[in-house]
Parts: structure tokens; C-alpha cells; sequence
């Protein structure tokens, strides 16, 4: 039987498994339980603009995070953690889910059947607008709890207000700016989503090369090395040829901002610092983010593979 005519006996039912959600919602929460420091030092990077108006500078990353220890103490590192938790569990749980679930869909049920690259890119890039669609409200509210300082002040000159969590951060933030609060960011995230499509390419394209040069089918389990190695290179690629769409995003996110516009952020960036500006953060964000995709995709592989061995 041919993949079209298994793809229109199946339609989507079987396709759907929900095991690859479980097993992306807990890698997603692992690496960022483990490595959440560097991401709320890449986020007060992102978002310094050099003046030190609105946040305090630091002299790169070991001076920020002795900093913020010093200041805050060890609980300071963990600002923001429970909504990003809940943002990295949903965001990759919900990713893999509609990844693999399109993916099966397409293979027809076999997992031994190669995708092209740009249909890989298809699949990444509708996964990452259905799953960007639903956790960008989670995703402001972890940006603002990794800044907020007791008082603070917005553009306006009004007092911040100050999230206790995830959920009032949530409720307040629907309260004072309404939906259109709850997706701020959410255009430059779209671009964004571009970054997981092309991490997933890599990451895909690269393990059906591997399995095609050691002549092994593709739905075959590899070893716990092969996996971090293939989650190291594709992130790797992806994070440096996206990465000043996190820039402008976290700048639109910022309660203190007063940018306009995601064409505000850019043009005033550059005015200001020049392409540089756009990379602010990029160190401490690779030092997070390839750990964090290599500690999540090897859970997930893992997990993944032991779930759906003890369904059969």
C-alpha cells in the first residue's frame, strides 16, 4: 500500500500520540528548571538599551549572575521560573505534539519513510504558529517577572504592577491591557517561529543523513550521544540565524518600554546601537539554550520511545 493510500485509510486518528506531548512537556521542564539563571540574564540583556534609564547594566554574564545572587539571592536566579516552566513544558509538549502528529500524518503511518526539507519546514512552521498562538500570553508574563524589581515604573510614569506568579501575573495582565496585552511580542514571535522550523529541519535532516549513511532505518533508536550531538548542531545554527527577533520581542514585552511598534524597537534600536543591539544576550542565551535543547530532546527521544514501546 502506498503512504497516500495509508494516509487516506488512516486519515489523522492514529496519527495522534499523545506520548510525544508527555514526553515534550517533560524535557521542556527539566532543562528549564536546570538552566533558568541564564535565561533571566539573557532577558535583562535583551532588553538593556545602554542608557540605564529603565535597567541596571552588567559587565557580561558572570557579573550579572554574582549580581543578582548578591542582591536577591539565590531565589533572585529563579525569578520567573514557574511561568517559564509552564511556558517551556506547554510550548515544547505542544510542538512536538502537532509536529509528530503532522509528520505521522504525512508518512502515512511509517515512520521509516524520509521527509524533504521543505516539507519538514511546512510541518515545523505550522506546529510553531499553533503552538505560539497559545502560550504567548505565558510567555509576556515570564519575560515581565524575570525584569520586575520593586518600584518600578512604566513610560507613563505609573507604578508597575508586580506579578506574585504565573496565574495573577495572567489575570492582571488580561485586567490591565486586555487581549491585545496578553499578545504583545506575538509578531516578532511569528518570525520566530522560523526558529524552531529550522531547528527541526536540522535536527530531522540530520539524523535521516546519519541513518542513511550507517544504513540503518530511520525510525531506529540511537544512542543518548547521537541525540545531544544532532540537538547540539541544529540549535546551534538556528539560535545564531535568528536570534535578533528575541531581541526586539522582549523589548515589546517589557513593562517599562515605551516602544510602539515592533518597527519602533528595530528602527530605534539600530539608531542607538547599531547591529550589535540586536545580539544582545547571545552568549548567555547559547550557553542556556543548546544545554537546555540537548537535555530536551534526548528526554524526549527517550521518554518518547519508552512510552510508545509499551503501547505495542
Amino acid at each position: 500500500m502506498s503512504v497516500a493510500e495509508q494516509r487516506k485509510q488512516n486519515f489523522l486518528l492514529p496519527s495522534i500520540k499523545v506520548e510525544h506531548m508527555i514526553a515534550g512537556v517533560s524535557g521542556g521542564i527539566l532543562s528549564t528548571l536546570l538552566l533558568h539563571p541564564l535565561d533571566l540574564v539573557k532577558i535583562r540583556f535583551e532588553v538593556n538599551d545602554g542608557s540605564g534609564k529603565r535597567h541596571r547594566s552588567y559587565n557580561g554574564l558572570w557579573d550579572a549572575l554574582r549580581t543578582i545572587h548578591r542582591e536577591d539571592g539565590f531565589k533572585g536566579l529563579y525569578k520567573g521560573v514557574s511561568p517559564n516552566m509552564w511556558g517551556a513544558g506547554a510550548a515544547w509538549g505542544l510542538y512536538f505534539f502537532f509536529y509528530n502528529t503532522m509528520k505521522s500524518y504525512y508518512q502515512g503511518g511509517n515512520a521509516n519513510v524520509s521527509m524533504p526539507a521543505g516539507v519538514n519546514m511546512l510541518i515545523g512552521t505550522l506546529a510553531g504558529v499553533t503552538t505560539l498562538s497559545l502560550t504567548n500570553p505565558i510567555w509576556v508574563v515570564k519575560t515581565r517577572m524575570c525584569l520586575q524589581v520593586p518600584g518600578q515604573v512604566n513610560a507613563s510614569g505609573e507604578a508597575v504592577v508586580m506579578y506574585r506568579g504565573m496565574f495573577h501575573g495572567l489575570t492582571s495582565l488580561y485586567r490591565e491591557e486586555g487581549i491585545r496585552g496578553c499578545y504583545r511580542g506575538f509578531v516578532p514571535g511569528l518570525f520566530g517561529v522560523s526558529h524552531g522550523a529550522i531547528q527541526f529541519v536540522c535536527y530531522e535532516q540530520l539524523k535521516q543523513y546519519y541513518c542513511h549513511l550507517v544504513g540503518i532505518p530511520l525510525s531506529s533508536h540511537l544512542s543518548a550521544v547521537h541525540y545531544l550531538s544532532l540537538a547540539a548542531l541544529s540549535k546551534l545554527f538556528a539560535s545564531t540565524s535568528t536570534y535578533p527577533y528575541q531581541v526586539v520581542r522582549a523589548r515589546l514585552m517589557d513593562q517599562q518600554s515605551d516602544f510602539t511598534s515592533m518597527t519602533d524597537v528595530v528602527r530605534r534600536t539600530f539608531a542607538s546601537e547599531g547591529w550589535r543591539g540586536f545580539y544582545k544576550g547571545l552568549s548567555p542565551n547559547l550557553l542556556r539554550v543548546t544545554p537546555a535543547t540537548c537535555i530536551t530532546f534526548l528526554v524526549y527521544e527517550k521518554m518518547s520511545h519508552a512510552l510508545l514501546s509499551s503501547d505495542k
